[in-house]
């Protein structure tokens, strides 16, 4: 039943003095946004020094590359068991709630099986995040599948950079505290009580969004498909020519950005021997990046479509790992991830706003399942590439009178990364487009909506009007 609006004539009521009115679904809205700083806490806090950990346990390269594919990869195809079980639960934040209670269960064996058993610890960490991800991968259907039926398809942009940005701050937050936690145990020589403040940490924070989400009121009602064919009828003619380019444009890139990705830790810590908080420093980095510029991706995204955003983004991304051949000072790297994580805020959330529309709503969660799953392979076969590279590419490079000699031939790997990059953007950006109706403008128009840049054309219009 809907509303009346009060009548003009009672005594001392106005519309001037109505209360505001509360929107659809707000109290779903605003479990997005506090589920993601809960989240935040365990991946800044507690994901992101995962191989910091694997370090501690003497993680070889190639247990690291495993560290961060296997993983991925095992929990990517939870998604699959996520879309054909959903008919088990009785509503779509059933299924997110038990999933969140699997991924806070979790954190007790990363920290505990290590340590019982070090001869075997690097291992075990694998196993045991394995488990961690396989769970944060099954809840991924269901979650998206709820919070994207509570937005219009005009403000997905703007409502996923705000928990982005969310997100993003307090994960520098928690990078910063948790790196001056492990900075301070280090020097007691008692690290590993550091990791475990910081991983029990992470696993309380998610038990905080289970209990938010049981007090969620007003959710849109949802009945998955019983249908035991459902996700193969949606394989053979759900997917439009638009998506699987899409699929294959987004898996490739997770290939040619993990062919780097996990042997960050090992050149920063190791090869450069930066402290702790050094490194921490460095992915706060990223982070702030992310701050400062999702709002505008958000805006950008809705405005001018996802394809746009990820023709600019997937061809500036491939320049970042390049830089690291460049240079070694702290401030360096520091401003080189930095811009990484700018670039990274966008391309990022095209990757994941395009998935939303360019398929049905009813097929959001097996989209989401599959393009997860197209990714954890890409991922997969990135890292295991890098391993192999990291002992056959030479460290030193002579080519006529210059000589490049780092301190290791990581530099290289990231700079054959970025290259890929290149070469997957430059031909296959062209294969699909946006699905949405848009703002259409030249790509050099585009160019001064980006983030950054487009402070910088208002600043200089408002001087120019200033001077006449």
């Amino acid at each position: 039943m809907t509303a009346q609006p009060a009548s003009p004539h009672r005594t001392g009521h106005t519309p001037d003095n109505d209360p505001a009115p509360i929107r659809p679904h707000e109290s779903g809205r605003r479990f997005g946004i506090r589920d993601g700083l809960f989240q935040a806490i365990a991946q800044g806090g507690g994901e992101q020094y995962l191989s910091a950990f694997a370090l501690l346990l003497h993680a070889t390269p190639f247990q690291l590359s495993i560290l961060s594919a296997s993983p991925q990869l095992l929990g990517t195809w939870a998604q699959l068991v996520s879309v054909k079980v959903a008919h088990w639960f009785p509503s779509l934040a059933s299924q997110v709630f038990w999933g969140i209670i699997g991924q806070s269960l979790a954190w007790i064996p990363i920290l505990a099986l290590p340590l019982l058993w070090p001869d075997q610890g690097p291992w075990l960490l694998i196993a045991a995040v394995a488990v961690y991800f396989t769970f944060t991968h099954f809840t991924s259907p269901a979650w998206n599948s709820l919070i994207t039926d509570l937005l219009e398809p005009n403000e997905r942009g703007t409502y996923f950079a705000r928990r982005s940005r969310t997100i993003a701050m307090t994960s520098f937050l928690a990078l910063g505290l948790a790196g001056a936690l492990l900075s301070f145990f280090e020097q007691q020589q008692l690290l590993w009580v550091g990791f475990a403040v910081m991983f029990l940490t992470a696993g309380l924070c998610r038990s905080a969004s289970a209990l938010l989400l049981l007090k969620v009121r007003g959710l849109p009602s949802h009945e998955p498909s019983s249908n035991p064919t459902g996700f193969l009828v949606f394989l053979r003619t759900g997917m439009s020519e638009n998506f699987r380019h899409f699929l294959m444009f987004s898996g490739l890139m997770h290939s040619a950005v993990l062919i780097a990705g996990p042997f960050f830790v090992i050149y920063l810590l190791q090869d450069l021997h930066l402290a702790h908080w050094q490194y921490g420093t460095w992915l706060a980095a990223g982070i702030i990046g992310q701050f400062l510029t999702l709002p505008a991706w958000g805006q950008f995204g809705d405005r001018f479509g996802n394809k746009a955003l990820l023709t600019f983004t997937g061809l500036l991304v491939a320049f970042v790992p390049m830089l690291y051949l460049f240079g070694t000072a702290w401030p360096f790297l520091v401003t080189v991830n930095f811009f990484g994580g700018v670039v990274w805020a966008g391309l990022g959330l095209g990757l994941n706003n395009y998935v939303f529309d360019v398929v049905q709503p009813t097929d959001r969660g097996k989209a989401v399942a599959i393009s997860s799953i197209v990714n954890g392979i890409g991922w997969a076969m990135g890292t295991v590439i890098g391993s192999v590279l990291i002992d056959t590419l030479p460290d030193r490079l002579e080519a006529w009178n210059l000589m490049l000699e780092p301190v290791s031939n990581l530099p290289f790997i990231f700079f054959l990364s970025g290259l890929l990059r290149l070469i997957v953007s430059a031909t296959l950006l062209r294969t699909f487009h946006e699905p949405r109706h848009v703002e259409q403008h030249a790509h050099h128009r585009l160019l001064w909506e980006l983030p950054l840049l487009k402070p910088l054309r208002q600043l200089s219009r408002r001087a120019i009007n200033l001077n006449q």
